[in-house]
């Protein structure tokens, strides 16, 4: 009996040594499609809030990718501003991040690192204080996630830029000329500095229209392009106008959604563009579902709006209700 005890015990601790270092199989780019194994991989996942708020709050820890795991999540966005990456400073940043690719990879989860500002990169003006970067440090962030996350496997995307907007010119202008040249220059120094990770391009109206993309792509191999097409951005009927608007690319390119969400009016935190219902639930994942779109809902956080949850119990909001469903309907 000892012996079958002392054997199930070593076989407990292979799987759990194997389960953390085993890594997770690259997402590549294939004419218009993610893919595995030359296989089409479609992404369902949930956003994190920026994760040095994670760690104040004490909740950047493995239960919370375990939570999300739940719900059915095959990749995870952190969001980080470069007002928390300058005052954690590189290292120690760094090391918050390593600890949620290390447990989002145990999960079996991708991870997409997002540059989270929203302005205006040509003018160095932004929408708030939170976002203030430069072209410098965007450029130097880049060169930095791609020497650091070179071959991991498990860090799949880099999102460049949250949100871009000229907010009715009071950031000043921005042409599409203007903005494609600093997304290739970012991407030449990511792949320069041997990022591996597949770049992930936002348009503008923050980060919602992708028209120019139609007559005027990016000039760069293995990328994919990125829409958070909220509710409030159109008017119903939604769909032919997210053709419109951004989903076109998907017959060209891969696209992938890394916001999306909706709050009740009556709900804590709703504001335009996100107030809607239900209904925007079922128009956004049934358009997907029909193009293989892959998707990242916002946020999971009971804080940051629309909320998935409302408290550290993980009570669910109308909104968290929703996306848990159907995320869980497609795992």
């Amino acid at each position: 009996m000892k012996k079958l005890i002392f054997y199930a015990v070593l076989l407990f601790i292979s799987y759990q040594l194997t389960a953390q270092t085993s890594e997770l199989k690259q997402i590549k780019v294939k004419g218009n499609s993610f893919v595995i194994d030359d296989k089409p991989f479609v992404l369902r996942g949930l956003n994190t809030s920026d994760p040095e708020r994670l760690m104040n709050d004490g909740h950047w820890n493995k239960a919370y990718f375990e939570e999300m795991k739940s719900w059915g999540a095959n990749v995870v966005r952190f969001p980080i501003h470069p007002t928390a990456w300058r005052r954690q400073g590189k290292e120690k940043y760094l090391r918050l991040l390593d600890e949620g690719v290390q447990w989002a990879k145990e999960l079996g989860i991708y991870v997409i690192i997002d540059w989270h500002i929203i302005g205006n990169l040509r003018t160095e003006m932004y929408q708030a204080d939170m976002y203030e970067t430069t072209q410098k440090e965007t450029f130097e962030f880049w060169r930095t996630m791609a020497k650091h996350y070179k071959g991991n496997t498990t860090v799949a995307f880099f999102e460049l830029f949250n949100e871009p907007t000229i907010q009715g010119g009071q950031l000043g202008t921005c042409s599409w000329s203007d903005w494609k040249k600093l997304m290739e220059e970012t991407i030449g120094i990511i792949r320069a500095n041997g990022g591996t990770a597949i770049p992930l391009v936002a348009g503008f109206n923050w980060a919602y229209d992708l028209t120019p993309i139609a007559t005027d792509p990016i000039n760069a191999e293995g990328i994919a392009y990125v829409s958070h097409p909220y509710p409030q951005k159109r008017e119903k009927p939604w769909e032919d106008k997210w053709t419109k608007d951004w989903g076109f690319v998907k017959d060209k390119y891969p696209l992938i959604l890394t916001e999306i969400g909706f709050s009740g009016a009556e709900e804590k935190g709703a504001h335009i563009p996100v107030i809607s219902d239900e209904s925007y639930g079922d128009a956004i994942t049934k358009y997907c579902d029909d193009k293989g779109i892959s998707w990242v809902v916002w946020v999971f956080d009971p804080q940051w709006a629309p909320s998935l949850y409302s408290d550290w119990n993980y009570t669910l909001t109308r909104h968290g209700k929703y996306f848990k469903k159907a995320m869980q309907d497609r795992k």
